[in-house]
């Protein structure tokens, strides 16, 4: 058995593939409409590592999804939660849960699909403003 991606419904396919690949940094690998069945799949990966991928459904005929909480999270290993969560933050991401701890932080995709940042190796030390940073909604 292999692991091959998790699939996440969006419901903006365009707003998504910014989140993920613009402001996320993934990747685009491929992208394919289904006219019949009415979708579009859009596989995304972290640079260099095209084995573990996030698959993008996207219904064409509008849904309304529940609040991703419940499917739990995507997680990353970064290699500066710092400079991350501050480009992310440029980029008017919410910081759900900042990386107080100079090791963990949590964003939300615009679905509300909760996004792990883990820092690569040894946490960080702890730094301003990340220590004192309050958390700001669910992760």
């Amino acid at each position: 058995m292999r692991y091959l991606h998790t699939m996440v419904r969006v419901s903006n396919l365009e707003q998504s593939v910014d989140f993920y690949c613009n402001k996320l940094g993934l990747v685009e690998l491929h992208r394919y409409d289904v006219p019949a069945g009415r979708f579009t799949l859009v596989f995304l990966a972290a640079p260099g590592n095209e084995l573990a991928q996030v698959e993008l459904t996207y219904n064409w005929d509008p849904e309304v999804y529940g609040g991703g909480r419940n499917f739990g999270h995507l997680a990353y290993e970064v290699e500066d939660i710092y400079a991350t969560c501050q480009r992310l933050l440029d980029q008017g991401v919410t910081l759900n849960r900042p990386p107080r701890d100079g090791r963990m932080a949590f964003v939300r995709s615009p679905d509300r699909v909760s996004i792990e940042l883990l820092q690569k190796g040894t946490p960080l030390p702890p730094a301003e403003p990340w220590a004192s940073m309050p958390n700001v909604g669910e992760w």
